[in-house]
């Protein structure tokens, strides 16, 4: 197994600094695929995707994000198996991380019919929109962390 240490995140680049068009882009299609989503859903769909896409920086930063918004340490633990623990969760919130296993797994077998019904089924258009918009940006965000090895614990976010 590959072990990441900080010797090697080091020699890693810089993603924010190397390309910073392309970093400033993200950050403005995220706070746009956010906009009008309930910051609860927001974190849970986040957390899924870094569970998914075994990214321990974004992992850390959602759950502590999640923490600061008032999530419980039950749901938290529980979005892994949210399937086997479906009581934790609202239909919109099953919805949305049943698609957002499809999205994330997408090479797996596609973005199935019926989760993509049921979801549909439970946000109107526009909002249906924003939640696949914040599954792609996870996603992009997941892939930048892990390409670039950055250490979890590590939030380089400004505030």
């Amino acid at each position: 197994m590959t072990t990441h240490t900080n010797a090697r995140a080091r020699t890693r680049l810089d993603f924010a600094k190397s390309a910073p068009k392309a970093f400033r882009a993200l950050i403005g299609f995220d706070a746009a695929a956010r906009e009008g989503l309930d910051p609860a859903l927001v974190e849970l769909i986040q957390i899924r995707s870094s569970h998914l896409n075994h990214c321990a920086y974004c992992l850390h930063m959602h759950t502590n994000d999640a923490r600061k918004a008032g999530e419980s340490e039950d749901r938290l633990h529980m979005v892994a198996v949210w399937r086997e623990a479906r009581h934790f969760f609202t239909e919109r919130e099953q919805a949305a991380l049943a698609l957002t296993e499809a999205v994330t797994l997408v090479a797996d077998g596609g973005v199935p019919d019926d989760v993509y019904a049921e979801a549909a089924a439970r946000f109107d258009e526009t909002e249906l929109a924003h939640v696949l918009a914040l599954i792609f940006a996870i996603n992009t965000w997941n892939r930048v962390a892990l390409s670039t090895a950055k250490v979890a614990g590590t939030d380089e976010r400004r505030r």
